[in-house]
């Protein structure tokens, strides 16, 4: 934690969905708040219980402030993650 932040900070991340997750979701944008140090992993799940929905794949694909992100990477106040749906082809 930073110097001078209060414990139980949070931190709100505007999450887009494309295409296939739009669908699933019902909504091309969430602003979930999650603990401040979360990551892209804890997002994901958090968006699963948000939605109530399981038709999420495992994995998933996502970028943070356009740039591709693991599931490991922390989020802070402000970031913007899109959910890049998965692409079919040959």
């Amino acid at each position: 934690m930073a110097a001078g932040e209060a414990p139980g900070t949070r931190v709100r991340v505007t999450s887009l969905f494309f295409a296939v997750y739009r669908d699933i979701l019902g909504t091309s944008e969430l602003e979930i708040e999650l603990p401040e140090g979360s990551n892209v992993k804890a997002l994901i799940e958090a968006v699963r219980k948000h939605a109530a929905v399981d038709e999420l794949p495992r994995h998933v694909v996502v970028a943070v402030n356009q740039d591709y992100a693991s599931p490991e990477t922390i989020l802070v106040d402000g970031d913007e993650v899109a959910f890049i749906p998965p692409v079919a082809g040959g």
